[in-house]
């Protein structure tokens, strides 16, 4: 039955961390980090793919002109003459004049010469299924590239708070040590003068000493652990790496146990969807080799010998152009296969990941739910550690107790603060890790 209350005051009576700081920590990093930035451009390179593809939309104009200059080659004889100089000789003696000259045969050469063609070309496809799915697909390549934003910004958030967390465990582990410094000082100035008046032994002096010592090298090695803290936190969230953290002041409240399983919200299943739209998109890409290919196309310029430019030399030419393939080698029928083997990849693969899902957020709770019942143990042994460190030192002072009994009564009450302070963060950051494999963060 206590055990039963235990757990249920574990789920509901504990309040939240307050997380007003956090949280604007956590919003500089999602604005700052360089990994998000990275991100952001491959978005905007999607978002130009998508413009790029929505243009093959839209006609193509283009000014094209060109001038030949031939000589020699094929040529078209036109035999001018022979047909026309009998009838023109006919026509003399009637007319009995010269009003008809010889003519004499031509030969045109087949490659123009002194020509120019100088025109405004213009093309636009009509009906193209490709370009239709190939705009759909980047659309989707681009949605892709969001969730995948998501996916890095929700790491970011659980890394900034158990990064945070770490600290402020480190800056707690500090000051119980630098506490448990002034107590074992105050015991080596006792000792000494109780030493001078032949009250105790010179070994409770010597051990006193030693653990003045022992205390300051742990209080050293915990502001290292504390530096390193603070320097991966302001590496996370991009800022210079000396800069000093805000701290909250709430120290003892606890998260709650009681979360309901949402890992059907991951965006690690919303990007195995999206995936599979996209591999839709790709088989219907593929499928449209059967349909037809209509575009149209117009020219407009001006086209003559020696440069000149007149009336005649005015033109336009339009029309449409069709093309439908009607055999390519099954090309395309082994590429659709291969299509439908990813799809079918694709749907192994969401239900193995929401399984996996599924188990993550069963152990991560689970975690939480240890790290809550550790602190909650790690609470009630400090407490009574307190109390026997209070009694043994009131002992002592009154003669009644040894110094090994004092001194093991403080060093109970230092490392249960010290495991009290490890496990009140450790729930915090089981937390941040459910929170995470939950997806309950509200990304800003």
């Amino acid at each position: 039955m206590k055990k039963a209350i235990t757990f249920t005051l574990l789920c509901f009576g504990f309040i939240g961390y307050s997380q007003s700081k956090l949280d604007n920590y956590i919003q500089i990093g999602l604005k700052s980090n360089e990994i998000i930035k990275q991100h952001n451009f491959d978005i905007n390179k999607s978002m130009y793919a998508l413009q790029e593809a929505r243009s093959l939309f839209y006609p193509t104009v283009s000014l094209n002109a060109n001038y030949t200059k031939a000589d020699g080659g094929r040529t078209i004889d036109i035999p001018i003459g022979d047909m026309l100089n009998p009838v023109y000789s006919t026509l003399n003696q009637i007319t009995n004049s010269n009003a008809f000259p010889s003519l004499q045969n031509q030969s045109v050469l087949i490659n123009p010469d002194n020509f120019y063609d100088a025109k405004i070309h213009t093309t636009m496809p009509l009906l193209n299924y490709e370009i239709i799915y190939n705009k759909r697909i980047k659309s989707q390549q681009t949605s892709l590239q969001k969730i995948e934003l998501e996916i890095y910004q929700r790491e970011l958030v659980k890394e900034i708070k158990t990064a945070y967390y770490k600290y402020l465990q480190s800056i707690e582990g500090i000051n119980i040590y630098r506490d448990a410094l002034a107590l074992v000082k105050e015991n080596q100035r006792v000792n000494q003068s109780l030493f001078k008046n032949d009250k105790i032994n010179r070994t409770a002096v010597l051990r006193s000493d030693n653990e003045v010592i022992r205390i300051e090298a742990n209080l050293e090695t915990a502001k290292q652990v504390s530096n390193t803290a603070k320097t991966y936190f302001n590496f996370l969230i991009n800022q210079k790496l000396d800069s000093e953290i805000e701290i909250d002041s709430d120290k003892e409240s606890l998260p709650s146990a009681l979360v309901l399983e949402n890992t059907s919200g991951r965006e690690e299943l919303s990007k195995l969807t999206m995936a599979k739209d996209i591999n839709e998109n790709v088989s219907k890409l593929t499928q449209s080799y059967w349909y037809p290919k209509l575009s149209g196309f117009a020219d407009f310029g001006f086209q003559d010998f020696d440069f000149e430019v007149n009336k005649q030399s005015r033109y336009y030419f339009a029309g449409a152009a069709l093309e439908w393939t009607i055999f390519s080698g099954n090309k395309n029928k082994y590429k659709l296969k291969q299509v439908q083997e990813d799809s079918k990849k694709i749907s192994s693969q969401t239900d193995n990941v929401k399984q996996q899902l599924l188990l993550q957020f069963q152990v991560t709770r689970n975690n939480l739910i240890s790290a809550l019942e550790q602190f909650n143990a790690d609470k009630n042994q400090k407490a009574a550690a307190q109390k026997y460190n209070e009694d043994i030192t009131k002992l002592y002072k009154e003669g009644q107790a040894i110094y090994i009994e004092l001194l093991d009564a403080q060093n109970q009450w230092v490392n249960a603060q010290l495991n009290t302070n490890i496990s009140l963060y450790n729930s915090w950051i089981a937390y941040a890790e459910l929170e995470r494999v939950n997806a309950t963060f509200t990304l800003k």
